[in-house]
């Protein structure tokens, strides 16, 4: 068979890594054959491509808030000051949330984990490859040279502006740039003479200029090439970014001003659904969000992230066995996470399912590496010893949240409060007065300390 022919093969089944070493085979032959280079290197992008739309939120950074126009923004128009919603006389934003603010729903989400999960589907650009007899013509230059044991690309020695100007092989070298090499510098570069070499008709490089902005903390220009592109080709991931623009600019009705737009060119589409349903939920909209998670599931049954959110607005709403059948959804779909098994203890909890609690709270422990998941499980497995009665075991489960995360502020209110009960008014004054200094807005604590400080 064919080497070039099976490499082809292989690329097209996702065995990259074999992929790559047929190409490696070529060009130990054929040093300068284009074909090969090229295929590689889409081999090597794929290998270690990830959904950038999602990690947009690590990217963050303080330089964006120089673009703040108002220090005290009406209410319902920023991220910061969002009004929180009842429902069922129940503050729907008091729900436990994560360091960056998103609510803990059972699965991993954009902003909640060092690497999210990609839930939106990759922009790949597939072109067709010449023949055997054509590429014995396409000969490239010393740059494609690579030295055994070192680099595959010789990036100093890239002609940019000889490689902007050929279609075939400028996309394939960007990504590499971008996603393999990390160099962003010469990407960018590569996109700016590409732009320019097409006479800025293009709107993929406009797109891939705007991701080069972002991670340079420039979002205003990249705002531009946004919506540059936008006027020339209508896309998914383009109304996503520019969504995310604005949301990074702390402007959610600008963001949702975008996904309208995007879901008037393409009705119900589940990626700009659950980008809306995110906004609204950061602005404490419940009503709106869980609508649009509802619509999102309608349109695809197999969604996760809009299942374990509906599944969450019922818990809240004092409907854990509807919880309950949600979050089991997700775990028959191979969902497995210690934040969904913690979801699924606490409904089980309050369900009356009492044998299977401890069995969840333990599975959640064994798939808990972050020492704040693990904080949280065991604060949730002191409730648990609270409703069997045992205070004894209920202190210790919070001890050992307390030593996994210093800085769980209920954890010490509820600790003071068991203390207090068992007559150990010295203990609880210190654990009072330690949640009162790592969360001041703690009325109940402050209740709690008043209440201690009298006896």
């Amino acid at each position: 068979m064919d080497r070039m022919y099976e490499a082809i093969s292989l690329f097209r089944r996702k065995k990259y890594d074999k992929c790559i070493e047929k190409c490696t085979e070529i060009l130990d032959l054929h040093p300068l054959d284009q074909a090969a280079w090229c295929l590689k290197m889409r081999a090597m992008t794929q290998r270690v491509y990830v959904d950038d739309i999602e990690t947009e939120d690590a990217l963050e950074s303080d330089i964006f808030d120089t673009n703040i126009v108002a220090t005290a923004p009406r209410p319902g128009t920023s991220l910061k000051t969002s009004i929180p919603s009842t429902s069922n006389n129940i503050p729907f934003s008091a729900r436990p949330r994560t360091a960056t603010g998103r609510p803990l729903t059972g699965i991993i989400r954009p902003g909640t984990q060092k690497r999210p999960g990609s839930t939106l589907e990759a922009l790949k650009t597939a072109r067709p490859l010449t023949s055997q007899s054509s590429r014995a013509i396409r000969i490239g230059t010393a740059a494609m040279l690579s030295q055994k044991d070192g680099p595959f690309i010789q990036v100093s020695r890239l002609n940019i502006s000889k490689y902007a100007s050929n279609t075939c092989l400028s996309k394939p070298l960007f990504e590499y740039l971008f996603y393999c090499e990390g160099d962003v510098r010469n990407a960018m570069e590569l996109a700016v003479q590409a732009t320019q070499y097409c006479e800025f008709k293009d709107w993929w490089w406009k797109v891939q200029l705007a991701k080069c902005y972002v991670i340079l903390s420039l979002p205003r220009e990249a705002e531009e090439q946004l919506r540059s592109a936008l006027k020339q080709q209508h896309h998914v991931e383009t109304f996503i970014r520019l969504s995310r623009i604005y949301t990074r600019l702390d402007q959610p009705l600008s963001a949702l001003e975008i996904c309208n737009a995007g879901l008037e060119v393409f009705p119900n589409d589940v990626s700009l659904l659950v980008e809306m349903a995110r906004l609204y939920e950061s602005l404490d909209n419940s009503a709106m969000s869980i609508k649009l998670y509802r619509s999102a599931v309608i349109e695809d049954a197999m969604n996760t992230e809009s299942i374990a959110c509906i599944g969450m607005y019922h818990f809240y709403n004092n409907q854990p066995e509807l919880a309950l059948r949600y979050y089991r959804r997700v775990l028959a779909m191979g969902a497995h996470s210690a934040e969904l098994y913690n979801n699924l203890g606490l409904c089980c909890l309050f369900s009356q399912q009492l044998d299977l609690t401890l069995s969840c709270f333990q599975r959640a422990l064994d798939l808990a590496t972050d020492p704040l998941i693990k904080a949280e499980v065991w604060y949730n497995l002191a409730h648990t010893a609270l409703a069997a009665g045992d205070l004894e075991l209920a202190i210790l489960c919070l001890n050992i949240c307390i030593t996994a995360d210093p800085t769980h502020a209920a954890a010490f209110n509820n600790l003071a409060v068991l203390h207090q009960k068992m007559g150990r008014k010295s203990l609880a004054k210190a654990y009072f007065l330690t949640s009162k200094n790592l969360e001041d807005n703690m009325e109940e604590t402050n209740m709690n300390l008043e209440i201690i400080l009298k006896k």
